[in-house]
């Protein structure tokens, strides 16, 4: 290494050996923070040193490039004729700079000529960790972008004529809460010292500096709160008790006679739907050590969760709609409107437009589904192509419910004398509840749930139960489904006795 230029081949495949190496650094050093902070310093001499060997004299400008598999590098020469005319901007995968190399080159008075070589590590984090990032508050560190080098090789005087400016391209899921800092490595710890950020968005960092050395870019988090373990049982005993009932509501729906009149498409499918979503998402977290690896099959996951949440809400809107016009009394319409809804144009409407939001947001931008949850990610603003249609139809659903309401209070000042004022008053204030929670409208209450943990328990609750809702209102407390329950119970009944018959008989 007493060379002053040595060739391209020779450096690549220097640097092969020394970043095989590394791994052996790793294994023999993972548990000592003192070792890897040695191992990790000397890697990054060896890399610069070898990499300043690609750097030779030139008269205009030079440029050598090369890319490992843990390790790319750009190089850049320019000399005392170079007619440059803006700061070059070197890229990496994930990173690049720009920096003034002119300016620098001009202020070499003697040999008005210099380089830089820009460096991006693929590995290093493995031993420069982020917790090497010293901060007063206990927070979760996080790197979120490859670590980068640059410096100025065979270059008499170094100072720079203005800040460099590096771009990070997110590695990881950006959180929304998270802080950002651009960092600099001083020989044993990561420093925020003469650097700051310029520009950030859920895709990429722009961070200025004042000096050259190795980078990162950290995010900060505040630790996640502990799970309380009695909401977690609460949420899967409410879950498992929300898919019995939707499993019995459905079982109602299809054994059942119903009038003609009566159009039960809207509520057979929002029981189907969230049926599956919530059996999805109830496997998906009890196996998820096992699915979270697989990142294919954990953003397919995703997908039909989206799908099935999604279409449901659709389901929701469709259900306020024919109840509003049940209310309405506008049961007698134009044959023109009863094909318009009828079961056909209302299951195309009901699926097709959650297929759509997905198929469009998967087309747009397929990194967005697999979180560590398995669910979407909320980086990139990507939950909104979620949350934008959901709290659309919110929002109509609660005008409609509200609608209706007025109107059936109107209905209820006509009530029969003869029937029990109170019994009545009592099935309509529950068929109110029960209606509001079939609509979706208690959906609103997450938006509040972070800031109250009644809240949080209740939303838990109403939102696991749509499916006993649905079956309570529109099978136990229907007079027609109860007959027909007492005849099948009449009927086994029968079949029971005969059996004991024919058992004493022989």
């Amino acid at each position: 290494m007493t060379a002053t230029v040595l060739p391209l081949t020779n450096v690549t495949s220097i640097l092969n050996v020394v970043f095989n190496a590394s791994d052996m650094f790793l294994e023999s050093s993972s548990a000592d923070p003192n070792k890897l902070v040695s191992d990790g310093n000397r890697l990054l001499k060896a890399s610069e040193k070898l990499v300043s060997m690609l750097v030779k004299p030139t008269n205009t400008s030079d440029y050598v490039n090369f890319t490992l598999d843990t390790l790319e590098v750009e190089v850049f020469m320019v000399g005392p004729q170079v007619t440059l005319e803006k700061i070059p901007r070197l890229n990496t995968t994930n990173s690049s700079v720009d920096i003034d190399l002119i300016g620098i080159a001009k202020n070499n008075n003697e040999t008005r000529s210099a380089a830089v070589a820009f460096m991006s590590y693929v590995t290093m984090e493995n031993l420069l960790k982020p917790d090497f990032f010293n901060t007063p508050e206990d927070t979760i560190k996080t790197m979120m972008s490859t670590v980068i080098s640059a410096t100025l090789p065979k270059t008499i005087n170094t100072t720079l004529t203005k800040p460099v400016n590096f771009t990070f391209r997110h590695i990881r899921e950006f959180d929304l809460n998270g802080s950002l800092s651009c960092v600099y490595w001083n020989i044993s710890e990561w420093i925020v010292d003469g650097c700051s950020v310029l520009e950030t968005n859920s895709s990429y960092t722009v961070c200025s500096c004042v000096h050259l050395s190795t980078f990162a870019l950290i995010m900060q988090t505040s630790p996640p709160p502990e799970s309380d373990p009695l909401l977690d049982l609460l949420n899967l005993v409410c879950v498992i008790v929300g898919l019995v009932f939707f499993s019995l509501a459905l079982l109602t729906f299809a054994f059942c006679r119903w009038s003609p009149g009566v159009n039960n498409v809207a509520r057979i499918n929002i029981c189907i739907s969230l049926l599956l979503a919530h059996l999805l998402f109830l496997l998906t977290q009890q196996f998820l050590s096992l699915i979270r690896p697989l990142q294919v099959l954990c953003a397919v996951i995703s997908g039909l969760l989206q799908f099935f949440f999604l279409s449901s809400f659709v389901w929701m809107f469709i259900e306020a709609v024919l109840l509003f016009i049940c209310v309405k009394n506008l049961s007698q319409i134009s044959s023109i409107n009863r094909e318009v809804l009828s079961s056909g144009f209302l299951c195309v409407f009901g699926y097709v437009v959650a297929l759509v939001v997905v198929a469009v947001s998967a087309v747009v931008d397929p990194k967005g589904y697999g979180s560590e949850k398995c669910w979407i990610k909320i980086d990139k603003g990507f939950i909104s192509r979620f949350l934008g249609p959901v709290c659309m139809i919110l929002m109509s659903n609660m005008i409609l419910f509200i609608k209706i309401i007025i109107s059936l209070n109107s209905t209820l000042k006509n009530l029969n004398a003869e029937v029990s004022q109170m019994k009545q008053t009592k099935i309509m204030v529950f068929k109110t509840l029960g209606q509001f929670v079939v609509l979706g409208c208690s959906w609103i209450l997450g938006f509040f749930t972070q800031s109250s943990k009644v809240l949080e328990i209740l939303f838990l609750i109403l939102n696991s139960q749509q499916g006993t809702f649905i079956f309570l209102i529109y099978c136990v407390l229907n007079n027609k489904v109860r007959q027909q329950y007492r005849k099948f119970y009449r009927y086994l009944c029968r079949i029971k006795q005969q059996e004991y018959s024919t058992m004493f008989r022989t």
